[in-house]
């Protein structure tokens, strides 16, 4: 599915949808470009979980772990070199602690996904610069 996202509130509602309708674990890989929206659509997702902290982007933490009606687990990969890197980071640990676990930069992991990810795109507007374009494959969005 796609649509377009008019600004970050849009695109976080969008992610507070998929949060809202999420019963149980789940990986959620983000894909897109610096400013994409992909911390704006996890902060959505946090609401939809029931986090009440504010969402900021784990770029030098690498991890943060909310509290919500299911834990969410928010990974950045941007300074990744690769799946590997994340097993060290403890992916196995976190996946059976029966969250969700977010993961913005998704692509520097390759392939390593397991079968029922749901991927989410966020690419720029052609058009309208502050617009984003959002693809993903889940109906609860």
């Amino acid at each position: 599915m796609r649509t377009v996202s008019r600004g970050p509130e849009e695109t976080r509602a969008l992610g507070q949808r998929l949060g809202a309708a999420l019963r149980g674990p789940a990986v959620v890989a983000l894909r897109g470009g610096l400013g994409a929206g992909k911390t704006a659509f996890v902060g959505g997702l946090a609401r939809g979980l029931g986090v009440e902290d504010r969402v900021t982007s784990p770029t030098f933490a690498l991890v943060h772990e909310y509290a919500g009606r299911l834990p969410l687990f928010h990974f950045d990969l941007y300074r990744l070199g690769g799946p590997d890197d994340l097993e060290a980071l403890g992916w196995d640990d976190y996946r059976d602690r029966g969250g969700v676990c977010a993961v913005e930069w998704s692509e520097r992991a390759g392939d390593f996904w397991p079968p029922d990810t749901i991927f989410v795109t966020l690419e720029s507007h052609p058009e309208h610069p502050d617009w984003r374009i959002v693809t993903y494959d889940h109906p609860g969005v």
